[in-house]
């Protein structure tokens, strides 16, 4: 039989790479940091979730070798029997702190946090409710729960509130929605979203993958951000980016709901507890977020110097405050072929980024993601300009 799945295999994967949608992986050959080692070479790194500069911060690297000198490698267990260790709980209650919820549920990533909260919480009959470019983990777990699914325009409130109106009928309503939209860097409008859900008896779901951590006056993300932390009655989101860029993800929110899904939901029950050196380290995170907010503010600076950069060359940056800059190639009939040509060029200019293009979002919307860093310096943004001047000329994409 695989002789012909394989025939099959073969001519899709030509397909992706003749249409430029075919995703290489380049193998970096140190620590993840605002500079990398790739293909024996050091070349500055704008495309890492790493928000922070932490996940190769020297003190974050130490509490994870204290946590692995008394705690060892692994549990080989789900929590329920043996994987549970005063690390796991003790990084619960500061999660749940932090986000300013009541209790907290750890999970090997955020996408099983959203692959584990829907189905446990709404049955048939009740309703989701969700924007249109929610992340794929989210539009996985919607999928696997048996209430019904009604799916709104991206970041339409008139839109929302119909699909309000249409599930009245439902005994429970949760309305979900990206905090950060991770392709473009936008904002849901929680203000807004939160007064539809008062108004039609609905609660708010938030993942906060791109936003915990940096965004808001502390870091609390976009609740802080727009004033509705009380307003808020789910989160998910994920230690993997800017808490110390490893692994793990929680799901945050009033202490039944997490004491049901600590119960019923099946990613929690069913996959090994999280590994303590990621626990260790993440306290450790977590106490530096709390100390320090210098990194906000330089985070700040440089997304802002970066997007006023690159608009001043001309290129298709979309307006916002966000340290997820899109660089979009829209009025190019080849967007996706020119995306990854452009970042191979930009790679050999010592910059480090990736062309996105379909399925990871929309035909037609290919982009190159630049990510900020609080990690990166004046100079790094300086070579990084210098570089899209050259390469954006070369291609004609200025």
């Amino acid at each position: 039989m695989y002789g012909a799945i394989k025939q099959v295999l073969a001519r899709e994967l030509e397909s992706l790479r003749e249409q430029g949608l075919f995703k290489d992986e380049r193998v970096l050959e140190g620590a993840q940091g605002a500079e990398v080692r790739v293909g024996g070479k050091t070349v500055l790194n704008f495309c890492a979730n790493n928000y922070l500069g932490l996940a190769s911060d020297p003190r974050v690297v130490e509490a994870a070798r204290r946590t692995l000198d008394r705690w060892a490698y692994g549990l080989s267990s789900v929590r329920f029997i043996c994987g549970t260790t005063e690390l796991h709980t003790r990084l619960e209650q500061e999660l749940a702190e932090f986000l300013g919820m009541e209790a907290a549920l750890l999970y090997a990533a955020c996408f099983d946090a959203n692959g584990g909260v829907f189905e446990p919480l709404l049955g048939e009959g009740s309703a989701i409710i969700t924007d249109q470019l929610n992340h794929a983990s989210i539009i996985d777990g919607v999928r696997l729960a048996k209430a019904n699914r009604l799916i709104y325009r991206h970041a339409d409130m008139e839109s929302l509130e119909h699909r309000l109106r249409e599930s009245q009928g439902a005994p429970f309503r949760l309305i979900v929605t990206d905090g950060v939209f991770s392709m473009d860097g936008d904002f849901a409008n929680l203000p807004a979203i939160c007064d539809l859900a008062d108004r039609y008896d609905a609660l708010v779901l938030v993942d906060e993958s791109h936003a915990t951590g940096f965004t808001g006056p502390t870091g609390r993300g976009t609740p802080e951000k727009f004033g509705v932390m009380d307003r808020v009655d789910l989160i998910t989101t994920t230690l993997g980016k800017a808490l110390g860029g490893a692994l793990g993800g929680a799901t945050a929110g009033p202490r039944e709901i997490i004491a049901w899904l600590r119960q019923k939901s099946r990613p929690y029950l069913f996959s090994n507890s999280l590994p303590p050196v990621v626990c260790g380290a993440t306290l450790e995170v977590l106490r530096i977020c709390k100390q320090d907010p210098e990194p906000l503010h330089t985070l700040d600076r440089n997304q802002k110097r970066i997007r006023a950069g690159l608009t001043a060359l001309g290129f298709d940056i979309d307006p916002g405050d966000h340290p997820i800059v899109p660089v979009h190639f829209r009025k190019f009939a080849n967007d996706a072929i020119l995306a990854q040509r452009m970042s191979r060029d930009l790679l050999a200019e010592g910059i480090y980024c990736i062309g996105f293009s379909f399925p990871v979002v929309p035909r037609g919307q290919a982009r190159i993601r630049l990510q900020a860093s609080a990690a990166h310096t004046g100079e790094h943004i300086d070579k990084l300009l210098d570089a899209f001047a050259l390469v954006g000329r070369r291609h004609g994409a200025i």
